[in-house]
């Protein structure tokens, strides 16, 4: 098989995954049967695409077996012990999306036989997706990654917005309001780093302020506090390699920041403030953030 797309796909599984990767199979031109579910007959086809929870894996590949000539998963940590290759599309899903999700995303694949390889390959381009290799050895480094930037981000998320309430904020607004906020941050990430888009006190120096917010957290949302340290400890990481900045300034709040240590730059950056003419000056108040 070529790695043009399969011409009949069998797609296993009708979680959320499952049913959108069946719609956009089918737009792409297969014939695709599913998404089936447990006790569902498989029909023959080209490919079996198992969309199951990575426990079902192993009994789902052996149901489907005698009905495909190839068989493929689409977990991001599961090896191909059960299959001969997978294909991971890097996105987040809730099962309503249109096909045009898979547009332009990474799909991270792999296969025992260049055959396989290539079929992996045919599914993510029929898709619209880029796919990328990532073998066996990397799969679990490659999917901790992922859900670094996607399931943790939410507990992340989580926790400002019950800061937030602890605030005041309504949940509601809290997320209408920090979401243009993430947003950017996320578009800044993107395209320049994290190094170069972080902003707030921790890049500053300001250990005050960091000292404040740490207070207030302990005060109105003590569950959150380890999470915030740890984060914080994290984020001063980052701002030493940004800025070259030693990063036991930053753990003792008694020693000066750089602009106290500095007091030229510091008065410069004070003349930029007063006079708003400088390009300096629209750089602090966005590192205000």
């Amino acid at each position: 098989m070529s790695a043009a797309r399969p011409r009949s796909v069998a797609v296993v599984g009708a979680g959320r995954l499952g049913s959108v990767l069946a719609r956009a199979l089918e737009e792409a031109g297969s014939a695709v049967h599913g998404p089936l579910r447990r006790g569902d007959s498989v029909p023959v086809v080209d490919v079996a695409l198992l969309c199951v929870p990575d426990a079902a894996i192993h009994d789902a590949a052996a149901a489907v077996r005698p009905h495909a000539r190839l068989v493929g998963h689409v977990s991001g940590a599961t090896g191909l012990d059960d299959v001969d290759f997978n294909i991971h599309p890097l996105q987040t899903f809730t099962g309503s999306e249109s096909p045009a999700v898979f547009h332009g995303i990474g799909a991270a694949i792999d296969g025992r036989t260049a055959e396989a390889r290539a079929t992996a390959e045919g599914l993510a381009r029929a898709l619209g997706a880029r796919p990328f290799r990532v073998d066996e050895a990397q799969r679990a480094g490659y999917h901790a990654s992922a859900s670094i930037a996607s399931n943790l981000l939410l507990a992340v998320l989580d926790a400002a917005e019950r800061v937030a309430g602890s605030a005041g904020i309504a949940p509601d607004d809290a997320r209408a309001l920090l979401a243009p906020l993430v947003h950017q941050t996320a578009t800044n990430w993107a395209e320049r780093g994290a190094a170069d888009a972080l902003t707030g006190p921790i890049a500053r120096g300001d250990e005050g302020t960091v000292a404040r917010q740490r207070t207030a957290v302990a005060e109105g949302n003590s569950e959150m506090l380890a999470l915030v340290d740890a984060l914080t400890a994290q984020t001063r990481v980052l701002a030493e390699s940004a800025g070259g900045r030693p990063s036991s300034r930053f753990a003792d709040p008694e020693r000066p920041s750089s602009r106290s240590a500095d007091p030229e730059r510091g008065a410069e950056r004070r003349d930029e403030g007063r006079s708003g003419t400088g390009a300096g000056d629209a750089v602090d108040r966005k590192d205000r953030a």
